[in-house]
């Protein structure tokens, strides 16, 4: 377990947030090798079909990943003052909430999927394979529930390292159940279904064995799973504000994804590849966002303001030294990647797709501040204002819908996220200055 009050924070941060890279790097990784697999094994028409479902599930799936960090800001906030028996009381309401709404998001998903997936204008060519495919993915949403809590509680007391190592083994198991099902037993998307539900089991039941094993002051004692209504309402707004805010920016990708199926099934495989990689370039710059919520939370928690201030300016500085770095390998190798995860050389799904790498990367100066800010009042306990940037982008993104994609087609989809960027970026520069945290500590 790592005290994030203590050391330089640009050190601190960096060396905290690198496993948590690493571990998305390689979740990524898997997701590219997942979407390279179908699309070289199955047909372009099944990576399509996946594509298609990604938007859905990945505003699932983000919901709870985000609220259980949400839930998480509190923890760590306790853990930073020092308190264990409120952190632990946390912990046990945490665990709770997160049963809870993991079973009721399952129900709801795979009750409303299929209307979802035609509402969506999924082309009727792949809808009874991305059906297939996301009914077994909302099917095993509790086993990324378990593993989502459980490594952002050791995340919120300072240990980034032993969910990369859980997430490595699902990751490498994830692979290999990958090329069984689909090259071995032939079982089509549906296999590359179920060998990410199995991965997903085994790293969230693996994680929660070790907090039992290894950090029993982190599991509540009997008498320690109500908290009082002050921490009771914390907890709620704090997941409910991080979940909004992934869900709210996932909502405005479901509707920029209605625009995209009507662009064709190339377009669908081009945007679906596309994607893949602009996820692997931009996992550091999401994840610093991500570790500096926890640095915020604990110094927050310790009263340390100049910390908190140190570490926001210090997060932007690492999100620009590695966007710099990005930049470089995005124009570099954005071909060659787009062609091995399409599994085709088609200039007509190659080419957009190119394109929308190359203008999205240049951005990420705009995009890395966006992701610290945004995480850093969450720490702060500023839930309003990153939920109104994440409305905002859902906003720019159906006004994109109306008015940019039917006069430049794919073009007008590809410049709408750094147009967005931009606005959401100004937006919360000014409110974070206009309200330092210094101002808010003294109105808790």
């Amino acid at each position: 377990m790592k005290d994030l009050t203590k050391g330089r924070p640009f050190q601190v941060i960096w060396l905290y947030a690198l496993p948590m890279i690493l571990g998305q790097m390689a979740q990524q990784l898997y997701s590219f090798a997942d979407s390279a697999i179908v699309g070289n094994y199955v047909s372009s028409n099944a990576l399509a079909a996946v594509g298609a479902t990604n938007v859905v599930s990945n505003m699932l799936i983000g919901f709870l990943n985000s609220a259980t960090l949400g839930l998480a800001i509190p923890i760590a906030r306790y853990y930073g003052a020092k308190d264990e028996k409120n952190m632990r009381k946390c912990i046990g309401t945490a665990a709770l909430l997160t049963l809870f709404s993991s079973v009721l998001l399952t129900l709801c998903g795979l009750f409303f999927i299929y209307k979802i997936l035609t509402l969506l204008g999924t082309p009727h060519d792949i809808i009874d394979m991305s059906y297939a495919y996301v009914k077994i993915i909302l099917a095993g949403l509790i086993f990324t529930s378990v593993y989502n809590f459980s490594a952002n509680l050791l995340r919120a007391v300072g240990d980034s390292i032993t969910p990369l190592i859980f997430l490595g083994m699902a990751v490498v198991l994830n692979i290999g159940l990958d090329l069984l099902f689909i090259r071995v037993f032939d079982m089509g998307v549906g296999g590359a279904a179920y060998a990410t539900i199995i991965s997903q089991a085994v790293a969230g039941i693996s994680c929660l064995i070790f907090i039992f094993a290894k950090c029993r002051y982190l599991v509540p004692k009997s008498d320690e799973f109500v908290v009082g209504k002050t921490d009771l309402a914390d907890l709620i707004q704090s997941a409910l504000a991080m979940g909004f805010m992934s869900c709210i920016v996932n909502i405005g990708t479901v509707i920029l994804q209605s625009a995209i199926n009507n662009l064709g099934t190339d377009i669908i495989t081009a945007h679906t590849s596309a994607r893949k990689v602009f996820d692997i370039l931009c996992v550091m710059l999401y994840t610093v966002g991500n570790a500096v919520t926890t640095f915020v939370s604990q110094n927050m928690g310790a009263k340390k303001i100049e910390r908190v201030k140190a570490g926001i300016r210090d997060g932007i500085l690492l999100n620009t030294l590695i966007t710099t770095i990005l930049i470089i390998l995005g124009w570099l190798f954005a071909p060659w990647l787009l062609r091995l995860v399409s599994g085709t050389s088609d200039t007509a799904i190659i080419d957009p797709a190119v394109r929308y790498i190359k203008i999205s990367v240049t951005c990420f100066y705009l995009l890395g501040p966006l992701f610290v800010l945004r995480c850093a009042m969450q720490g702060m306990g500023r839930k309003i204002i990153p939920i109104a940037s994440s409305t905002m982008e859902m906003i720019g993104k159906m006004l994109a819908v109306m008015f940019l994609a039917p006069r430049l087609g794919y073009l007008g989809i590809t410049i709408t996220e750094p147009a967005i960027w931009a606005c959401c970026t100004l937006m919360l520069s000014i409110m974070y200055f206009a309200k330092p945290p210094e101002k808010l500590l003294l109105t808790q």
